[in-house]
Formats: structure tokens, sequence, C-alpha cells
């Protein structure tokens, strides 16, 4: 009996020894922890891949020399047609993998049409839905990670794949002229370096990882419930006249992982765009931003919660990015303005140890002012960086003098060196997850729009996006450009906050922007005067 039981023992031993040595680099499970591990942004990837896009943008726009660079019939347009079982289909989306899909955007009117998925190049589609149902709907997973937002519908649920990829639609816009088959989208993807195994989505997958989901779209509605517990706290207080700076020092190895601030002005509205947050981390200065873009609040205080940041509507503005630093971290806050300010914080420190990996976190702050839209369109950089580092996403603050639509606008993102973007966008809004021009409040994970002034789309806009599995991964150089394509002549004020990982020695080209910093910030914008 003895022997047996040491026999049993040992065959146990050795099954779970091989089920350890087979099992994948990548897979569903944990593609669905990287979601909720912010650390996970702070060391560049391993195993590395890249995150590159496909989209419905109009194939008119071939070279920034050639007059369709903004052609803006963007719906409808597939990588090509081709028979599947008898039926006519257009591919989306086709990758060579290892991969996985790790973000989709859509748009139309009745969605008419079948989205079909195949996988490591199956005859049958693993996946096989009305389009709508599919993304933003429940046909694989509930919101928050498949939902509609100002008649834009995402789904951040992952697709893996271990050698490819095939998306296709079975309706065509182009050809049919039927409004009920017209479909804008936007596919983001990331391909991992040869080599790595991926285990491929399956149903049967997804069933065994639905407690996990569920755990999963709980936590990203709470993003106050992932702290670690051995954080250490420090509650900075001061009162900050015009010209000063207050700071304070941590000593590591450690990481900021959670950052709260509160500012009482008399002009709260303008002491959130002078004052500055400034960071160093390591004795180099990577962080310069107004207080109220860096929380993705823009002008004034705009109530929103997402996974990474959220603005009370008392004011106060927390953060949860994870901010690793080997030797020492100093945050300040630079009151340009010509009031005093009272600040009021908190700074959540967590063990850290600094390897290879580990990048310093950056955020990058461009504004100018007085834009004249339709002189012709044109490319705006957010921002453009050298180095080796992961783009985590963005927030837009404009102010539209017009009524009328700001944000025709493709972004056209190249990652080391390309001479065309590997992200071709469909629209500005469709950027931000939300679709035909809504001037509507929304807040969701990964975007937000907390602030459409109005009436329509004139004034003040804050847009916001973070990037979880859709950061995007650069070993030398990144830029990102957007459109100005109004739908009026006038002008218009963009302020675009860039947040992104780099290792110590990446550098973005613009620098810090005081005298925008400082300039009387229009706040309810009234209509008398609107460009029509």
């Amino acid at each position: 009996m003895l022997m047996r039981n040491c026999v049993m023992a040992i065959v146990a031993c050795v099954g779970i020894m091989q089920a350890a040595a087979t099992a994948a680099d990548v897979s569903l499970s944990s593609l669905l922890d990287e979601m909720t591990d912010r650390a996970a942004l702070a060391r560049f990837p391993d195993p590395a891949y890249t995150v590159k896009q496909f989209s419905s943008y109009d194939p008119a726009s071939t070279s920034p020399d050639k007059p369709g660079w903004f052609a803006n019939n963007d719906r409808s347009f597939f990588v090509r047609e081709e028979t599947n079982n008898g039926r006519t289909e257009w591919v989306m989306l086709d990758a060579e993998g290892p991969g996985a899909i790790v973000r989709w955007w859509i748009t139309g009117f009745a969605y008419d049409g079948t989205v079909r998925i195949y996988i490591d190049g199956a005859k049958e589609p693993v996946v096989e839905a009305r389009v709508n149902e599919l993304i933003g709907g429940e046909a694989l997973v509930g919101p928050p990670l498949s939902e509609e937002r100002a008649r834009g519908r995402n789904l951040y649920l992952p697709i893996p794949y271990a050698k490819q990829c095939k998306v296709t639609f079975d309706q065509n816009f182009q050809l049919t002229k039927n409004r009920d088959h017209l479909l804008y989208y936007q596919i983001n993807y990331r391909t991992y370096a040869p080599g790595t195994s991926v285990e491929s989505f399956s149903k049967t997958g997804l069933e065994a990882a639905k407690d996990q989901i569920a755990k999963l779209q709980d936590t990203l509605l709470d993003p106050a419930s992932v702290m670690p517990e051995d954080a250490s706290v420090v509650e900075p207080k001061a009162t900050i006249e015009a010209g000063e700076t207050k700071s304070t020092v941590l000593d590591g190895p450690g990481a900021v992982c959670r950052l709260t601030v509160k500012l009482d002005a008399e002009d709260p509205v303008q002491a959130l765009r002078s004052t500055i947050l400034v960071m160093e981390f390591d004795g180099e200065q990577t962080v310069w931003c107004p207080v109220g873009d860096f929380f993705g609040s823009g002008v004034g205080v705009n109530k929103y919660k997402g996974w990474y940041r959220q603005v009370e509507a008392d004011g106060t503005m927390t953060c949860w990015w994870v901010m690793p630093f080997a030797k020492q971290a100093k945050l300040s806050l630079e009151n340009l303005g010509e009031q005093t300010v009272e600040a009021t914080g908190s700074i959540a420190t967590c063990p850290w140890t600094w390897d290879d990996r580990s990048m310093h976190f950056r955020t990058t702050w461009r504004q100018q002012r007085d834009m004249k839209t339709q002189s012709p369109h044109f490319d705006w950089n957010y921002l453009t960086a050298q180095g080796k580092g992961v783009f985590v996403g963005d927030t837009l603050t404009l102010l539209n003098r017009s009524n009328r639509w700001w944000g025709e606008g493709d972004e056209k993102i190249y990652v080391d060196g390309e001479t065309f973007p590997s992200h071709f966008g469909t629209g500005s809004e469709d950027y931000y997850g939300y679709a035909w021009c809504m001037p509507q409040y929304f807040e969701a994970p990964f975007h937000a729009q907390p602030r459409a002034e109005g009436p329509r789309n004139h004034g003040n806009v804050t847009n916001t996006r973070v990037r979880l599995l859709d950061g995007i991964p650069f070993e030398k150089s990144f830029r990102f450009d957007i459109e100005v394509w109004h739908s009026r002549k006038t002008t218009v004020d963009y302020a675009a906050t860039t947040y992104w990982y780099g290792r110590p020695s990446a550098k973005a080209t613009v620098g810090p922007m005081p005298e925008e910093a400082t300039q009387p910030v229009k706040y309810n914008t009234k209509p008398a005067g609107i460009v029509e």
C-alpha cells in the first residue's frame, strides 16, 4: 500500500511538472491577469511584442505629399474580399501570429452583418456573432469589457492566437450603399516575438475563465480596490504662494503607486492649469504637466472614474500609475499663477526591485492656441519621443469656438521609424471610444469624456484614453500625430497630455511650456459669437 501511494505521488508530481513545462507563455488567463497588474506596464514587455491597428480608414490616404492624405471616407474599407464556406466575406484583420486582439471599436447604424474570427488557419470560425452583439454587446462578455459609450461600441476581451488570426465581416457598404451595412472599425492587436507560445482562444477556455472574468469586471469598476498591502503613505500639505514650489522627496528603491492631489484657490479653474505637477525620478525630470490635465480633468473639475485616474466632485484627484525609481523620487507642485494655492495630497509608495526592464513614468504636455482650421487640414503632434519605452495613454483638452464638429481628424502613430503609420484611425472621437460627434458625458475604465461644454460641440472639451493590453512598445522612437480636421473654418486650442514609460535614456522633443500654462483659461464660454 505504501509503495502504491508513493508511485501515485510520483506520477502526480510528474504530471504537474509536465503541465508547468508545457504551459503557454500567453493565454486568455494570463492576459486577463495582466489587465489588473498596473506594475506590468512599468517594465518593458517580456516576451516582447508590437501593437498595431487594422481599421476602415480611407485608402486614398497613401502619403503626406499626396492629395488624399486627409481623405475622410473612413468606412467599410477592408483588407480584401474572399469566399469562405460559400459565403462572401470581407477581411477586417489578417495577422500572422503568435498574437492577440486586445481592443475593438466600431460604430454604424443598424449593424446588419456578422463578424467571424478564424484562428490558426481553421476553416470554421471560433467566434461568429452579429457585429453589435460581439462588440459592445454580450456575445462573449458583458460590461465593462464590452459596452457602448456615446454611440461607440468597445470590446476589450483579449483574443489570443498561436499562429494566425483572421477577422471577417459579411456586408460591404461600399458595394451595397445600404446604410444598414455601414461599418467604421478599429482593431488593435499584439504580435509576439517568434517562439512565444500562445494558447489560442476557444469557447472552452472562455468558459473556464468565467469566474476570473467576473472578478476582473468588478475590479475594473473599483480602481481603488487594487493596492499593495505593504504600501507606505505620506500626506503632504502646503500653502503655495505665487511663484513658489513645494516638494516631497522619497528615498528608493520603490514605486509611487497612488497619488492624490486637491487644490483650493480663489480661482480653482485657473489654479488647475497654472499649478504644475513636476516629478523627478533618479535625478531626471520626467513629468511636467498642469494638475488638471495630468489627472484627465482638463479645464476645471470634471468628475469621472477610470481604471488609472479618478476626479471627485470636490476636486480631489487620484491616479494609480505605477512610477518606479531606483534611488530617489521628488514630487513637486509649482505655482506659476498669480494667486495663492492651498494643496493637500497623499503619496503611496510600494516596494520595487529596479532591473534592466524597469522604466520611469513620463508625462509630456503640449498646447497650441488659436489654430486655424481648414487652412488646410493638418497633422498636429501629440508626442515625439526617442529611446525605448511604452506609450500608455493621453488626454486631449480643447477649446472649440464653433458649435460644429471639431474631430474628424484621424490619429497616425509611427513606431520605430515607420514611414507610414501602423495605427491609422477613423476619427478623433473613434480613437477615444465614442462616435458620431456626441457631446455627451461618459466614463468607462479605459476612456472618458468628462467635459463637453456645449451648446452642441462648442466650448471646452476633454477626451481621455488609457491603454492596458493595447499599450504600444517602442525600441527606438515613437511619434503620435492627429489630424486637425474641423467641419467649419474657425480657430481651436489643443492641449495634449501624453502618458508613457521610458528607460532612463528616453527623451521627448517637447519640454516644459510655462508660457502656455499661465494663459488665462476660458471657462464656461458664452455662446455669443459662435461660428456656425
